[in-house]
């Protein structure tokens, strides 16, 4: 009999227990934002990258160095980044988390584009998210 009472006690305190850990209830949190690509391009004549005018998160940047020298996309301003070395001629890519604010975008610091960065895009909760 006492085993059966100290087995119910068990028991209850048991389901007690299990019932209590769903007790908080936690906001999902929205999908960040999708990432932007970007486009750079170095050449003999300077650099250029667009769109210039983008909002703040990831952005993945297409590089194209036109030039005849190895060269590599420098990113200054409230992110510090810079690229790999990119062949002459070749291409190189980069992703970067970009905080609001402007940049100048250079090729190892000679010939520079302007990059505005806005606030934090809208979240994709709702878009539908191609590979």
């Amino acid at each position: 009999m006492r085993v059966r009472s100290l087995a119910a006690v068990v028991v209850a305190l048991s389901a007690l227990g299990v019932a209590a850990c769903g007790e908080e209830d936690f906001e999902n949190n929205p999908r960040p934002a999708a990432p932007i690509s970007l486009t750079a391009r170095i050449g003999d004549s300077g650099v250029s990258v667009g769109p210039q005018d983008v909002g703040a998160g990831l952005a993945n940047i297409t590089i194209s160095n036109q030039t005849d020298d190895p060269a590599t996309l420098v990113l200054e301003g409230p992110t510090d980044e810079s690229s790999d070395e990119i062949v002459a001629g070749g291409t190189g890519s980069m992703k970067v988390a970009l905080e609001e604010g402007d940049y100048q975008v250079s090729n190892d610091g000679s010939g520079s584009a302007k990059l505005t960065v806005g606030p934090d895009r809208e979240s994709s909760q709702n878009d539908l998210l191609l590979p």
